[in-house]
């Protein structure tokens, strides 16, 4: 299957693709049932990779998916809406009184793919406001979103080092040759309230 582009996504389909994610979350926070998705497009029994990213009050509430395009996408979301609010390691379980304050953000990726330098001259290839980024090097890994660079302003080396932190390494790791580094693209959809308007967001590079 060629690689998914992330604009075939319509903002319909996206709001479709926010809806489920929340209908998939409140349904298992409240009563512990994991719904079947029905009635959706056609693009969504395509596989793609798929991260739900929860926010409560601006802050951070939970944010899992997965990298790789291993399942179709209603599948990927709503299992992703429930890891997001249940199984983060760094957050305590969502509870149904907080399902009015949440705000639901959903991002569909392309493939990996590595880039096409060597690892030191990846700030040049390293496109923000594009590119999200995976660190690999042995059993560690480590993933950041596109939105995470524009939201904090990182340059390419920073964003670089960021996610060799994420993945439990040191910061310069991604110089090496032996750490592997890929990059997606994604395409953004998210509440601007809890259970509100969705609007696919723009990622702005701060270059």
């Amino acid at each position: 299957m060629a690689a998914r582009d992330p604009s075939m996504l319509t903002i319909e389909e996206g709001r479709r693709a926010v809806t489920l994610a929340r209908d998939a979350l409140t349904a298992y926070v409240e009563k512990r049932d994991r719904i079947r998705p029905e009635g959706l497009p056609p693009s969504f029994q395509e596989k793609a990779g798929v991260f739900v990213t929860l926010h409560e009050d601006g802050e951070l509430r939970g944010c899992i998916g997965y990298p790789e395009p291993v399942m179709e996408l209603s599948r990927a979301i709503v299992d992703s809406a429930i890891n997001a609010g249940a199984n983060d390691p760094r957050f305590p379980r969502v509870r149904p009184d907080e399902l009015p304050k949440i705000e639901i953000e959903v991002t569909v990726l392309t493939p990996p793919r590595r880039y096409d330098v060597r690892n030191r001259d990846l700030p040049e290839a390293v496109k923000i406001g594009e590119h999200g980024l995976i660190v690999r090097r042995g059993m560690w890994s480590g993933l950041l979103l596109p939105q995470v660079a524009t939201e904090w302003e990182f340059d390419p080396t920073d964003f670089l080092c960021q996610t060799c932190l994420k993945a439990g390494l040191p910061p310069d790791s991604w110089i090496d040759e032996e750490t592997e580094v890929l990059f997606f693209e994604g395409q953004v959809f998210a509440e601007v309230a809890p259970g509100g308007e969705v609007v696919e967001k723009e990622l702005e590079s701060c270059s």
